[in-house]
């Protein structure tokens, strides 16, 4: 069986995200999470991408 290589940056992010829904499941984001929400989901497109996100 094959492993896929995730950089860590990757994996991090994407578990910040996941954290970060999971602790809202069930409710709509309220505007201050959305944009937290955003800025998680920035960090890891350019982690993916190995870029460094752009400040806010």
């Amino acid at each position: 069986m094959a492993t896929t290589c995730v950089p860590d940056a990757t994996a991090e992010a994407n578990r910040a995200i996941r954290e970060f829904m999971a602790a809202r499941t069930g409710r709509p984001l309220w505007p201050d999470e959305q944009d937290q929400y955003e800025r998680l989901l920035a960090v890891w497109a350019a982690a993916v991408h190995g870029r460094t996100p752009e400040p806010a």
